[in-house]
Protein backbone atom coordinates (compact mmCIF):
# COMPACT_ATOMS: atom_id res chain seq x y z
CA UNK A 1 0.00 0.00 0.00
CA UNK A 2 1.33 3.63 -1.10
CA UNK A 3 2.06 5.94 1.66
CA UNK A 4 -1.21 7.96 0.28
CA UNK A 5 -3.36 5.11 0.47
CA UNK A 6 -2.17 4.51 3.86
CA UNK A 7 -2.57 8.11 5.37
CA UNK A 8 -5.82 8.86 3.49
CA UNK A 9 -7.34 5.44 4.96
CA UNK A 10 -6.95 6.83 8.50
CA UNK A 11 -6.59 10.70 8.57
CA UNK A 12 -9.97 11.45 6.69
CA UNK A 13 -12.23 9.25 9.26
CA UNK A 14 -10.22 10.67 12.07
CA UNK A 15 -10.13 13.82 11.16
CA UNK A 16 -14.09 14.23 10.22
CA UNK A 17 -14.49 12.33 13.70
CA UNK A 18 -13.17 15.33 15.34
CA UNK A 19 -13.99 18.33 13.73
CA UNK A 20 -16.89 17.62 11.73
CA UNK A 21 -17.06 19.31 8.82
CA UNK A 22 -20.43 20.71 7.27
CA UNK A 23 -19.78 19.46 3.90
CA UNK A 24 -21.95 20.72 0.64
CA UNK A 25 -21.72 19.95 -2.92
CA UNK A 26 -19.36 16.73 -2.99
CA UNK A 27 -21.32 15.76 -5.68
CA UNK A 28 -20.04 18.38 -7.92
CA UNK A 29 -16.67 17.07 -7.85
CA UNK A 30 -16.14 14.29 -10.59
CA UNK A 31 -14.91 11.31 -9.67
CA UNK A 32 -12.80 10.85 -12.53
CA UNK A 33 -10.44 12.85 -15.10
CA UNK A 34 -8.21 15.99 -14.47
CA UNK A 35 -10.01 18.58 -12.84
CA UNK A 36 -9.01 22.15 -10.88
CA UNK A 37 -9.99 22.40 -7.39
CA UNK A 38 -9.93 26.71 -7.05
CA UNK A 39 -10.05 27.65 -3.30
CA UNK A 40 -10.31 30.83 -1.67
CA UNK A 41 -7.49 30.32 1.30
CA UNK A 42 -7.64 31.64 4.94
CA UNK A 43 -5.32 28.97 6.51
CA UNK A 44 -2.52 26.53 6.60
CA UNK A 45 -4.60 24.25 7.28
CA UNK A 46 -6.93 24.69 4.03
CA UNK A 47 -4.81 22.05 1.64
CA UNK A 48 -5.30 19.52 4.87
CA UNK A 49 -8.93 20.47 4.29
CA UNK A 50 -10.07 19.71 1.27
CA UNK A 51 -7.80 16.50 0.67
CA UNK A 52 -9.38 14.70 4.07
CA UNK A 53 -12.97 15.69 2.61
CA UNK A 54 -12.68 14.69 -1.14
CA UNK A 55 -12.77 11.32 -1.75
CA UNK A 56 -10.17 10.86 -4.56
CA UNK A 57 -6.82 12.38 -4.15
CA UNK A 58 -6.06 16.16 -4.89
CA UNK A 59 -2.76 17.17 -4.91
CA UNK A 60 -1.64 20.54 -3.54
CA UNK A 61 1.88 22.34 -3.95
CA UNK A 62 3.63 22.65 -0.30
CA UNK A 63 6.76 24.59 0.76
CA UNK A 64 9.66 22.91 -0.30
CA UNK A 65 10.90 23.68 3.57
CA UNK A 66 8.40 21.22 4.67
CA UNK A 67 10.01 18.30 2.48
CA UNK A 68 14.11 18.93 2.99
CA UNK A 69 13.83 18.86 7.51
CA UNK A 70 16.43 16.52 8.65
CA UNK A 71 16.24 14.04 11.50
CA UNK A 72 13.12 12.31 12.92
CA UNK A 73 11.11 15.55 12.79
CA UNK A 74 12.09 16.21 8.91
CA UNK A 75 11.83 12.81 8.39
CA UNK A 76 8.03 12.94 9.74
CA UNK A 77 7.32 16.02 8.14
CA UNK A 78 8.43 14.49 4.75
CA UNK A 79 6.30 11.77 4.94
CA UNK A 80 2.96 13.06 5.97
CA UNK A 81 3.30 16.05 3.49
CA UNK A 82 4.09 13.51 0.83
CA UNK A 83 0.87 11.02 1.93
CA UNK A 84 -1.62 13.83 1.97
CA UNK A 85 -0.34 14.24 -2.00
CA UNK A 86 1.41 17.57 -1.31
CA UNK A 87 4.50 18.39 -3.93
CA UNK A 88 6.98 20.58 -3.12
CA UNK A 89 7.39 24.20 -4.44
CA UNK A 90 10.64 26.64 -3.39
CA UNK A 91 8.39 29.77 -3.11
CA UNK A 92 11.84 31.70 -3.03
CA UNK A 93 12.76 30.68 -6.72
CA UNK A 94 11.92 33.30 -9.06
CA UNK A 95 11.61 30.36 -11.28
CA UNK A 96 9.01 28.55 -9.24
CA UNK A 97 5.89 29.50 -10.37
CA UNK A 98 6.09 28.56 -14.11
CA UNK A 99 7.97 25.34 -12.59
CA UNK A 100 4.44 24.89 -10.60
CA UNK A 101 2.47 25.20 -13.86
CA UNK A 102 4.01 22.92 -15.35
CA UNK A 103 4.11 20.43 -12.03
CA UNK A 104 0.32 20.65 -12.16
CA UNK A 105 -0.33 20.15 -15.94
CA UNK A 106 1.50 17.09 -15.46
CA UNK A 107 -0.76 16.40 -12.36
CA UNK A 108 -3.91 16.92 -14.57
CA UNK A 109 -2.72 15.22 -17.63
CA UNK A 110 -2.43 11.84 -15.59
CA UNK A 111 -6.43 12.49 -15.13
CA UNK A 112 -5.67 13.82 -11.35
CA UNK A 113 -7.54 16.54 -9.08
CA UNK A 114 -5.26 19.47 -8.39
CA UNK A 115 -5.98 22.40 -5.70
CA UNK A 116 -4.87 25.70 -5.91
CA UNK A 117 -5.92 28.95 -4.63
CA UNK A 118 -6.36 31.99 -7.30
CA UNK A 119 -5.45 34.11 -4.66
CA UNK A 120 -2.01 33.37 -4.49
CA UNK A 121 -1.68 33.11 -0.77
CA UNK A 122 -3.29 33.28 2.48
CA UNK A 123 -6.31 36.32 3.26
CA UNK A 124 -4.84 38.03 6.19
CA UNK A 125 -8.55 40.12 6.37
CA UNK A 126 -11.05 37.55 5.52
CA UNK A 127 -11.28 39.45 2.27
CA UNK A 128 -11.62 37.39 -0.47
CA UNK A 129 -9.00 38.99 -3.11
CA UNK A 130 -8.81 39.06 -6.95
CA UNK A 131 -7.52 35.87 -8.71
CA UNK A 132 -4.19 35.28 -10.57
CA UNK A 133 -4.74 33.97 -13.99
CA UNK A 134 -2.92 30.67 -13.28
CA UNK A 135 -6.32 28.84 -12.39
CA UNK A 136 -7.58 29.78 -16.22
CA UNK A 137 -3.91 29.03 -17.78
CA UNK A 138 -4.02 25.25 -16.21
CA UNK A 139 -7.39 24.88 -17.29
CA UNK A 140 -7.35 26.20 -20.61
CA UNK A 141 -4.56 24.09 -21.74
CA UNK A 142 -5.50 21.06 -20.21
CA UNK A 143 -8.79 21.16 -21.41
CA UNK A 144 -10.49 20.47 -17.55
CA UNK A 145 -13.25 22.09 -15.63
CA UNK A 146 -12.83 24.23 -12.35
CA UNK A 147 -14.76 23.27 -9.37
CA UNK A 148 -15.36 26.16 -7.17
CA UNK A 149 -14.32 25.64 -3.39
CA UNK A 150 -15.25 27.37 -0.44
CA UNK A 151 -14.25 27.28 2.70
CA UNK A 152 -15.44 29.41 6.33
CA UNK A 153 -14.31 29.04 9.28
CA UNK A 154 -10.66 27.59 8.54
CA UNK A 155 -8.74 31.05 9.90
CA UNK A 156 -10.18 30.03 13.49
CA UNK A 157 -9.26 26.09 13.07
CA UNK A 158 -5.70 26.88 12.56
CA UNK A 159 -5.12 30.67 12.97
CA UNK A 160 -1.86 32.59 11.72
CA UNK A 161 0.93 31.51 14.06
CA UNK A 162 -0.82 28.55 15.88
CA UNK A 163 1.04 25.05 15.70
CA UNK A 164 -1.92 22.98 16.30
CA UNK A 165 -5.68 23.00 14.85
CA UNK A 166 -8.49 23.88 17.08
CA UNK A 167 -11.43 22.26 17.76
CA UNK A 168 -13.82 24.77 15.17
CA UNK A 169 -16.71 23.03 12.93
CA UNK A 170 -16.00 24.47 9.56
CA UNK A 171 -17.38 24.80 6.26
CA UNK A 172 -16.60 22.63 3.00
CA UNK A 173 -19.14 23.83 0.03
CA UNK A 174 -18.54 23.01 -3.50
CA UNK A 175 -19.72 24.74 -6.35
CA UNK A 176 -20.99 23.35 -10.13
CA UNK A 177 -18.41 22.54 -12.31
CA UNK A 178 -17.11 25.33 -14.63
CA UNK A 179 -16.75 24.15 -18.03
CA UNK A 180 -13.82 25.61 -20.56
CA UNK A 181 -14.54 22.88 -23.32
CA UNK A 182 -14.95 25.20 -26.76
CA UNK A 183 -16.23 27.98 -24.85
CA UNK A 184 -13.10 30.83 -25.90
CA UNK A 185 -12.73 30.07 -28.95
CA UNK A 186 -11.91 33.22 -30.79
CA UNK A 187 -10.69 34.96 -27.53
CA UNK A 188 -7.59 36.41 -27.46
CA UNK A 189 -5.92 33.99 -24.93
CA UNK A 190 -4.94 37.24 -21.99
CA UNK A 191 -8.52 38.14 -22.31
CA UNK A 192 -9.81 34.37 -21.73
CA UNK A 193 -7.75 33.66 -19.27
CA UNK A 194 -9.09 36.73 -17.22
CA UNK A 195 -12.57 36.40 -18.03
CA UNK A 196 -12.53 32.34 -16.80
CA UNK A 197 -10.40 33.52 -13.94
CA UNK A 198 -12.65 36.32 -12.35
CA UNK A 199 -15.82 34.16 -13.28
CA UNK A 200 -14.50 31.44 -10.51
CA UNK A 201 -13.84 34.23 -8.06
CA UNK A 202 -17.18 35.05 -8.32
CA UNK A 203 -17.87 31.53 -8.00
CA UNK A 204 -15.98 31.37 -4.90
CA UNK A 205 -17.26 34.56 -3.73
CA UNK A 206 -21.05 33.10 -3.62
CA UNK A 207 -20.09 30.18 -1.96
CA UNK A 208 -18.03 31.78 0.93
CA UNK A 209 -19.85 35.39 1.12
CA UNK A 210 -16.61 37.21 1.70
CA UNK A 211 -16.48 40.69 0.91
CA UNK A 212 -14.34 41.56 -2.47
CA UNK A 213 -11.23 42.99 -1.95
CA UNK A 214 -10.40 45.23 -5.01
CA UNK A 215 -6.73 44.10 -5.78
CA UNK A 216 -4.48 41.42 -5.51
CA UNK A 217 -3.36 39.68 -2.05
CA UNK A 218 0.56 39.55 -1.62
CA UNK A 219 2.70 37.16 0.46
CA UNK A 220 3.65 38.21 3.98
CA UNK A 221 6.98 36.93 4.84
CA UNK A 222 6.21 34.85 7.20
CA UNK A 223 3.42 33.10 4.96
Amino acid sequence: MSLYRALHAVVPPVAKAVWRPRVTGLEHVPATGGVVLASNHLSFVDSVVIPVVVPRKVVFLAKSDYFTGTGVRGALSRAWFEGLGMLPVDRDDPRAALGSLDTALEVLGRGEAFGLYPEGTRSRDGRLYRGRTGVAHLALTAGVPVVPVGLVGTEQLQPVGARVPRLVRVDVRFGAPIQVAGRFEGVPLGRARRELTDEVMDAIAALTGQERAPGYNERAPDA
